[in-house]
């Protein structure tokens, strides 16, 4: 994706804070959200959806695009190129969706909250990687605002309302327990991946592509798992037009950065 608006480092700092507090306080509010009154929860999770899904193919698969090309510049001169080289930071994405889909797997078997010990760790072992996932996102958030304010932006948006999703999902497998401390601590998690960024951001071209890849892949599951099954209430009406409005936003941003 081409950079934008360009910004110091220290001001890059305190916008992905800002960026950071607006999705904590969107996963904290993300039931009232899906239940505002006279917005029935299938039309927020369906619009939600088709933004996230045209935020997959419209921004995400670019991006990883861009980031085998990085990954192949970065390792030319340490490994001779080969065809599964080219595809490294594809299997990367893959690992990411092939592990949350394994805890999917898991949550569907043993994450009724009946208080059994195999429940309990499906659900620390589930929600420990969703913490992960959101660390991910913030961490590399100041990179993303340095080079690129407008779609840094537009990427909180996007992650925000797949928030609604993925809230959906956890709410259902661990309807006690998810109430009562998963949503505090995926927000918290938001905080504590801008913390480390701010700490020690990722400095490495490979390093920020490989995050964006592991990323990517859990993004893609989540997405399709929450939006596209037969069975779930969703809205198609809803969902083109997240779909559309996250495109011309996109468009927008891009004209205006050329």
């Amino acid at each position: 994706m081409t950079p934008g608006i360009e910004l110091g480092t220290t001001a890059s700092v305190w916008g992905a804070l800002a960026l950071a507090v607006l999705l904590a306080g969107l996963h904290l509010a993300a039931p009232r959200i899906r239940g505002l009154p006279f917005i029935p929860e299938r039309a927020t999770g369906s619009f939600a959806g088709g933004l996230a899904v045209a935020f997959v193919f419209l921004h995400l698969l670019p991006d990883l695009a861009a980031g085998n090309e990085a990954v192949g510049e970065a390792l030319s001169d340490v490994v001779e190129p080969t065809p599964l080289l080219e595809l490294a930071i594809f299997l990367v994405a893959l690992a990411g969706f092939t592990a949350f889909y394994g805890l999917e797997r898991l949550a569907d078997r043993h994450g009724d909250d009946d208080g059994t010990t195999g429940s309990v760790r499906v659900y620390w072992l589930h929600l420990g990687s969703f913490m992960l996932y959101n660390a991910l996102i913030t961490y590399t958030m100041i990179l993303r605002v340095r080079t690129g304010l407008l779609f840094a932006i537009l990427f909180t948006i996007a992650m925000g309302l797949h928030f609604l999703l993925t809230d959906r999902g956890l709410a259902e497998h661990y309807p006690r327990r998810f109430r009562s401390s998963g949503r505090l601590l995926l927000a918290a998690s938001l905080l504590v991946g801008w913390i480390l960024g701010a700490i020690a951001a990722p400095v490495s071209t490979v390093a920020v592509a490989l995050l964006t890849a592991f990323l990517g892949g859990s993004v893609l599951l989540n997405v399709f798992k929450e939006e596209i099954p037969s069975a779930r209430s969703s809205s198609f009406a809803w969902f083109t037009c997240g779909l559309v409005l996250y495109a011309a936003l996109l468009g927008i941003i891009t004209a205006i950065e050329e």
